[in-house]
């Protein structure tokens, strides 16, 4: 079988199936936001500061098991850890439908956050294990197009079940699907190319030297801790941390942001809601294109960055007496803060080896983590304290601005190549 033919059936195979599973995981953390919205703090008597740290709450959780979680998909199985991690998700998710009281849905928020927690760095572990240099910025955009295009369909989705049923229902018929889908999942998933039995031996044999040669041009590093101590995986870890900060507090407070600008029910804040992922959708899958034909990572991360700080920048500008207006920065703002996921993920595995490089990959997502959980947070306090958007625009402007500064600090070529291999290899990272 030619190299073309196998790349086509790995592409096939293994990307719907990573994407379904991000896709679940995306949906039980993003649909808070329509709860908020929808008449879950009055049911719960819960307090504007509540709320915005009970959105929050599942990214602390996050952020404490990222590394353990990666450093066990990489030693031992990405399969079964995601296999157990949908089905504690999707109960979870679900029981937050039927709970009474607040302490209830903190714990939840908490453990839920734990649970997801290695899903992320798992699947770039994985993916890692299935597609080359030239090929892992679009499989990693096809990874992440689960958390916009989930929130697409499930922005509209959920404003319906609201609308029809309640915000408790919305929970639990969401949940289900990530408890069905694990055993889909460990029908289907072989952890590495050897033992995939829909490839041959000579396919097997072909990606598994070409991601051997790939290796021979990095710089050996001897564990985690060296790892963690690169100035360019801290440089990362804190371009993400501020990069999150804007993302999250988009995710979380969007629906309530348009609700109350336009006084809008929850179904017409569900179908405004969709529509800057739809634009995030189509910025990905160009960014990552361009990023893997060209080999450039670093360039295709910070302008689109920058655009989306520019945007929020607008929003605020504008305030709230120019909604529509406001809406459409709102639109390149997603869109553009998405786009460049993807080349972002590429640069670690290009600049450390594959012993470390999924420890450093979830370090990195832990950071992002905290981002999400300062960023949720304080947009959401931003939001209840002043009664308007404006100040949240602001906030998520300059966390933009800043990460758009270090990305432009980082040099991701500079000291990291083994003298083994010429720095303008086809197998360098020419950033």
């Amino acid at each position: 079988m030619t190299t073309k033919a196998l790349a086509s059936r790995r592409w096939w195979y293994i990307i719907p199936i990573v994407f379904i599973t991000y896709s679940l995981a995306y949906l039980d953390r993003a649909n808070y936001g329509f709860a908020a919205a929808s008449g879950m703090a009055e049911d719960l008597n819960i307090t504007p500061g509540w709320s915005s740290l009970l959105g929050s709450l599942f990214f602390l959780g996050y952020f404490f098991f990222q590394v353990p979680g990666a450093i066990y998909a990489e030693k031992r199985s990405v399969k079964k850890l995601i296999f157990v991690s949908l089905i504690l998700w999707g109960g979870l998710a679900a029981l937050t439908g039927v709970v009474h009281n607040l302490y209830m849905l903190v714990v939840i928020r908490f453990v839920l956050g734990v649970v997801e927690a290695a899903v992320m760095p798992a699947m770039l572990i994985y993916l890692c294990h299935w597609f080359t240099r030239a090929e892992r910025s679009r499989a990693n955009t096809f990874l992440m197009l689960g958390n916009p295009v989930t929130i697409l369909w499930m922005s509209v989705v959920s404003g319906y079940l609201v609308e029809n049923t309640d915000w408790r229902w919305m929970f639990i018929i969401e949940g289900l699907p990530a408890v069905l889908w694990a055993f889909i999942w460990w029908h289907l998933v072989d952890d590495r190319p050897a033992q995939a039995k829909w490839l041959s031996e000579q396919d097997k044999d072909d990606l598994q030297q070409a991601l051997i040669a790939e290796q021979q041009g990095i710089k050996p590093v001897k564990n985690y801790a060296e790892a963690f101590r690169s100035p360019k995986v801290i440089v990362l870890s804190l371009q993400y941390f501020c990069w999150s900060i804007g993302v999250y507090g988009f995710v979380l407070w969007l629906p309530s942001i348009l609700k109350q600008g336009a006084d809008l029910d929850i179904v017409e804040a569900g179908w405004l809601s969709a529509l800057p992922y739809l634009a995030a959708a189509i910025g990905m899958l160009g960014v990552s294109w361009a990023s893997d034909r060209t080999q450039q990572r670093k360039r295709f991360v910070w302008p689109p960055l920058l655009i989306a700080s520019l945007a929020f920048y607008g929003s605020y500008v504008l305030g709230s007496d120019h909604f529509w207006l406001s809406y459409a920065l709102l639109i390149v703002a997603g869109g553009c803060m998405y786009a460049p996921y993807g080349p972002f993920f590429a640069i670690v595995p290009e600049i450390l080896p594959s012993n470390v490089a999924g420890g450093a990959m979830a370090l990195i997502n832990s950071m992002g983590a905290l981002g999400s959980f300062g960023g949720s947070w304080f947009v959401g306090y931003l939001n209840g304290a002043t009664g308007s958007p404006a100040a949240s625009f602001l906030f998520m402007s300059c966390s933009l601005l800043v990460s758009v500064a270090l990305t432009l600090f980082l040099n991701p070529n500079s000291g990291e190549r083994s003298p083994r291999q010429p720095q303008h290899s086809r197998l360098a990272t020419n950033n």
